[in-house]
């Protein structure tokens, strides 16, 4: 266990990510929903009064450093925990020093644990007693939605704090700082005009670790020569952008694609589909989401959707990517334009409840089989109406089992094609209403 600023030396070769941190919370950049003057949290922080908390947000948004500033504003004993470099043992010796600590100078011990959510369950829950009977006070940073990661046993006696990206004035802002400050990098008196620091502010995508780490870089490549906006793109090669297959955001960006077709906003759909091809997510998983949606959302409002969504997943495998983002762009687009109907996903939903409602009705003898004789005697098949009999290609009879005879699962939607699917169910009730089932 370790106090959270004894191994930290700085000195030329530390990042400057890390110079620069916050030594005060007028100097943490963004979160003004958490920190600013009035806001609960800084006033929990300021009366020293700060229970057990979750900060959750991306990379780069300050949690560890706001960390470090309620180490500094704080009366508290403040150390930190790490899954990887601590055991069971020195989990017990801290609670126990945590206890004593409480006991004998009334003084709390703020426990910081950066990324929680590496932590297994068995080391969560050990963290309960010394949470609950207020030996520790319990800090947890994490990139992942708590709401997985995090034991609801432990999360119910944590409040989350949610930590935003940094916006780009924000980032703009740290650039500066980071340009005049001694920590930082005001003895190489880097020249790089304002355009250039705007550029590197919005390619961070929120991140203030990768602003930096990118400006050091370029004052580190300048060598003492002005840095001028369009070489930035070749010294810094590719943005990078937030995303992990694994992880919310996989799940947050997909979602706003199929939310997009749904809402039939073409654009709002190739951006994330985009967004989605950029960060390197397997284009299987992206086709497969649009078949499934083709069926769920559009339906029969335009049949040829999901046949165009079945083709793009055959033309993906056949010819790969880069070229196979053509494909998900005119399968996206398409489905984003066509007609919408959920109707076919709310009738087998209709259907599977009622059958889980009513269990195993029998079938009626009318529709059964027989393909023996004594099948024949015990009346199967007797009654049962051929409908190319007739010159409508209909004859009216019931095929919902006795209990269920009205019951109706199926209610098209007057658009696309599924209105003419629905006119012609009404013109076969009014046949059936002519020439009624037979008893």
């Amino acid at each position: 266990m370790t106090d959270l600023f004894s191994e930290t030396r700085l000195d030329g070769q530390t990042p400057l990510a890390e110079r620069l941190r916050p030594q005060q919370l007028d100097d943490v950049a963004g979160q003004a929903h958490l920190l600013a003057p009035g806001r609960p949290l800084r006033q929990l922080i300021e009366q020293d009064r700060l229970s057990s908390a979750i900060f959750w947000g991306p990379p780069g948004c300050g949690k560890t450093s706001l960390a470090q500033v309620i180490a500094r504003t704080t009366r508290c004993r403040f150390v930190s925990y790490s899954a990887i470099a601590h055991g069971v043992k020195d989990f017990r010796a801290l609670i126990a020093e945590a206890r004593q600590q409480r006991q004998l100078y009334s003084r709390r011990t703020l426990l910081f644990v950066d990324e929680i959510h590496r932590l297994n369950k068995a080391q969560q829950d050990a963290f309960l007693p010394a949470v609950e009977q207020g030996d520790i006070v319990l800090i947890g940073a994490t990139t992942e939605n708590p709401s997985f990661e995090v034991n609801a046993a432990l999360l119910s006696r944590t409040r989350v704090f949610v930590l935003h990206p940094l916006e780009v004035a924000d980032i703009r802002q740290l650039l500066q700082r980071a340009l005049t400050s001694p920590a930082g990098l005001a003895d190489q008196t880097l020249a790089i005009d304002d355009e250039s620091l705007d550029w590197l502010a919005a390619q961070a995508d929120g991140d203030a670790r990768i602003a930096l780490g990118n400006l050091e870089l370029v004052a580190s490549m300048a060598q003492g020569r002005p840095v001028r906006a369009p070489e930035l793109a070749e010294l810094l090669q590719q943005r990078s952008l937030r995303y992990d297959k694994g992880a919310e955001e996989h799940y947050n960006v997909i979602s706003a694609l199929i939310k997009s077709v749904r809402g039939s906003d073409p654009d709002g759909a190739l951006y994330w589909l985009a967004r989605l091809i950029e960060a390197g997510e397997d284009p299987l998983f992206i086709v497969r989401r649009l078949v499934i949606l083709a069926a769920e959302d559009i339906g029969n409002a335009d049949p040829r959707g999901l046949q165009l969504a079945v083709a793009a997943q055959q033309a993906l495998q056949f010819i790969g990517m880069p070229e196979g983002r053509i494909v998900l762009a005119q399968a996206t687009s398409y489905l984003a334009c066509a007609p919408k109907s959920n109707a076919a996903y709310a009738a087998i939903n209709a259907a599977q409840a009622e059958v889980r409602r009513s269990g195993s009705l029998p079938v009626p003898l009318h529709l059964r089989n027989a393909p023996t004789r004594l099948m024949k005697a015990q009346g199967y098949g007797a009654g049962y109406r051929y409908a190319h009999d007739s010159a409508e290609g209909y004859l009216a009879q019931d095929y919902l089992p006795e209990a269920l005879v009205g019951q109706q699962f199926y209610q098209p939607v007057d658009r696309g094609y599924e209105k003419t699917m629905a006119e012609r169910l009404r013109y076969l009730q009014q046949l059936r209403q002519q020439n009624p089932p037979q008893p």
